[in-house]
């Protein structure tokens, strides 16, 4: 990941989220339902492709609708809340999938191994095209985590906040999504303009 500017991570305006998701809802396939529990538990937890692949039911309390993600990559596992779309979405594909044995992989393959790097790379190119994602930039699952990162960031959770959220060991890595977006530029401007503190 570059580290320098946002500028040079890729990631999803809300409005493009919101359309890759409704493409992902809408979809015809007959993976539809496990293809939006994913992204969606990848969106909420901001999970690398490799984290998505060893979830299992015993990391899942759907009673309190938390997910226990093992970090990867030297980072912090943590629980993460869902939010109710995201949590109806999970029970409703792990109930489809009759899954039940707590070492059950949650999210598996055609093959019924756990899902790939390479078909969720694979999912995220077919999806940004479905909605129309002019930056092909943006075409890959990684970009999921950095959009996490950066709708978190502007949404007023503080660093230390982002930091334990994505499972950083060093704020350092965190820092690189409070570099300005947009929404932060002007809330930056509003301040000197409500301070009027420059001549």
């Amino acid at each position: 990941m570059v580290r320098n500017s946002t500028n040079r991570i890729k990631y999803f305006t809300q409005q493009e989220a919101i359309m890759l998701f409704n493409v992902i809802k809408n979809s015809e396939s007959s993976h539809s339902i496990r293809d939006l529990a994913l992204f969606r538990v990848a969106y909420r937890c901001g999970l690398r492709a490799s984290e998505i692949s060893i979830i299992t039911l015993e990391n899942y309390n759907a009673d309190r609708g938390e997910l226990y993600c093992k970090r990867l990559k030297g980072s912090n596992n943590n629980t993460i809340r869902l939010d109710s779309e995201t949590k109806a979405i999970l029970d409703e594909y792990i109930a489809l999938n009759n899954i039940r044995s707590n070492t059950e992989v949650l999210f598996t393959s055609q093959k019924n191994r756990p899902i790939s790097r390479q078909t969720l790379d694979y999912l995220m190119k077919k999806y940004c095209a479905m909605a129309g994602i002019a930056d092909k930039s943006k075409y890959h699952f990684h970009a999921l985590k950095h959009t996490t990162a950066v709708h978190l960031a502007e949404s007023d959770m503080d660093i230390k906040e982002l930091q334990w959220w994505l499972g950083h060991k060093a704020v350092s890595n965190t820092e690189v999504y409070f570099q300005f977006t947009t929404k932060q530029q002007e809330k930056m401007y509003a301040k000197l303009a409500e301070k009027n503190e420059m001549v």
